[in-house]
C-alpha cells in the first residue's frame, strides 16, 4: 500500500480504527503519514490483525471522536 498522510487516512476511513505501518512521527509522536495495513470500525478486529501481521513499526489510530471519559494508553 502507498504512503499516505494523516489527512488522507482520516478522510478515507471516517470513524474507523486504522493500523498504520511504518508511521512517520513528529517529535511528540503524532502520526504524519504511513501505510494503512488494516482498518475497521471494530477496534478489536484491528488489534487482532496487528497481532497477526506483527509489523515491526506501527501505530493504531481512531479517526472519529472518542466518547467522554475515554482513557488512552500510550506504550512504546
Amino acid at each position: 500500500m502507498d504512503l499516505i498522510t494523516l489527512d488522507e487516512i482520516e478522510s478515507r476511513f471516517t470513524s474507523e480504527w486504522v493500523l498504520v505501518g511504518d508511521p512517520e512521527l513528529t517529535e511528540s509522536l503524532a502520526v504524519i503519514r504511513g501505510r494503512v495495513l488494516w482498518h475497521s470500525p471494530n477496534r478489536d478486529e484491528v488489534y487482532r490483525k496487528a497481532r497477526e501481521l506483527r509489523p515491526q513499526h506501527s501505530a493504531i489510530l481512531y479517526t472519529g471522536t472518542l466518547p467522554d471519559q475515554t482513557a488512552v494508553v500510550l506504550w512504546l
